[in-house]
């Protein structure tokens, strides 16, 4: 999984979201190394595309990746 772009990291994040998170851990670790690569220091994430979208879920994800060292920001609905 090294060597990732930013957006293959993000790509596998929702389809592990949508799998019943699985091997998150992991993704979440790729989408770091990712982001550290290309100097990036939120990873933005599109609501439409989770399991949960509502604000609750969006926090949950946003402090589980917190904890992980990863910064986590949605993009506006339009």
């Amino acid at each position: 999984m090294s060597d990732l772009s930013l957006q293959q990291a993000i790509d596998n994040i929702y389809t592990s979201i949508n799998n019943d998170n699985e091997e998150i851990d992991l993704h979440i670790a790729a989408l770091k190394a990712a982001m550290s690569r290309e100097g990036v220091k939120e990873a933005v994430f599109e609501p439409g595309k989770l399991a949960q979208s509502n604000r609750q879920g969006r926090k949950i994800m946003q402090s589980y990746f917190k904890k992980k060292g990863v910064a986590v920001g949605f993009a506006k609905s339009e």
